[in-house]
Order: C-alpha cells, then structure tokens, then sequence
C-alpha cells in the first residue's frame, strides 16, 4: 500500500513538474494534427476518415494509477457510451515506449470498452499533440479542430461524485453548437512514458 502511495505522488510530482512547457502548446482553436495509429487488432486509423465528426482522443496507459482509478470508476467507459449515442468517435492513444497488443486487448477485455486503443510506441502522434500526462485528453470538433485540451474530469483520485467531467460538458457544448465554455484545463495524471 505504502508503495503504490509512493509511486501515486511521484507521478503528480513528475506531471506537475514536466507539463507546464507541453502545455503552454495549446492547441485549441487549431487544426488537430493528423495522424495514422494501428490499433490492438491490427486497424489502421486516420483522423482523416473521421472527417465531419467529433474525435475524443484519450491519452492512456494501463500501469497509470490515474488511469487505473478511472477505468475501475467506469469514467471513461460511461462516457464514450454516451458521446457514441451523438455519433462520436472515441480513440485511445497509448504512447508509452512498451507499448503491446496484448496487453490493450486484455484492459479492454477486463473494463468492457470496446473503442480501439491506438498504438504510438514512438511517441510522434503524443508529441505533435503535446500530451504530457495519463490520462489527457483531447477534443476534435467536426471541423477538425481542438476544441477541448485536457483533464478527464476536475477529481484527479476519482473520489468526488459531483466532480466535474470537462470532456461531457465540452461534447455538451459543441452538441448545442455553442462554444466550449471550459475549453482548456490543466491534465493530471502519470507522465507519457516517451521513448527517450
């Protein structure tokens, strides 16, 4: 217990110390930058062929305890249910350096998602995005631009059930076809394990 702790608050101090620079990219308000990721069952995926359509990229890694917590809540698997009732695509990027196959098959297998996880083990498609954390997340509208940059939701230890999930309320937004109110909030979370 003592352990796992340890490593939870070394992962915020390494987040907190290595996203500012990333994120001052801010990427919202401009063109998403294209990419072509295979997937845990060998699909290739380009953002091209979601053209019209909003694009939820999800920064992921299965041995972030932020990302642990999030998937055992259902945060992520509730909310990619909902957005595809609006015909939004959902897409997890993994570009973590260790990336395998295997084991995205099996965390979606054990939380019962069925969006694809993509494969980044180069880190070139998280680093054109500037993703520093696990998870972070971002928004594509159906003009292919950013339209959310950020965290999941305002509670980091997934422990406040009125905590505010950004990512809804940005798909609420761009549903009602109104701007995005919050549309840029700092993530939290593991740092990307990048390839050095």
């Amino acid at each position: 217990m003592f352990s796992r702790r340890l490593c939870e608050l070394f992962c915020v101090g390494a987040v907190f110390a290595m996203s500012a620079p990333a994120f001052a990219q801010d990427l919202v308000g401009k063109t998403a930058p294209a990419f072509s990721l295979v997937d845990q069952n060998g699909k290739t995926h380009t953002l091209a062929d979601y053209s019209g359509k909003t694009v939820v990229l999800e920064w992921t890694n299965p041995g972030c305890p932020f990302v642990v917590k999030h998937y055992e809540a259902g945060t992520m698997k509730r909310v990619a249910e909902d957005a595809a009732k609006d015909d939004v695509v959902w897409l997890a990027v993994n570009s973590s350096y260790f990336t395998k196959t295997a084991e995205s098959t099996e965390w979606a297998k054990k939380h019962g998602h069925t969006f694809p996880t993509l494969h980044d083990a180069d880190g070139k498609v998280g680093k054109a995005y500037g993703a520093v954390t696990t998870p972070h997340m971002f928004v594509v509208n159906a003009q292919g631009q950013v339209a959310y940059e950020g965290a999941i939701d305002s509670d980091a230890w997934v422990k406040d059930a009125k905590a505010t999930n950004y990512v809804a309320s940005a798909l609420a937004d761009l549903k009602a076809k109104r701007a995005v109110a919050k549309n840029h909030v700092k993530p939290y979370g593991c740092s990307v394990k990048y390839k050095r």
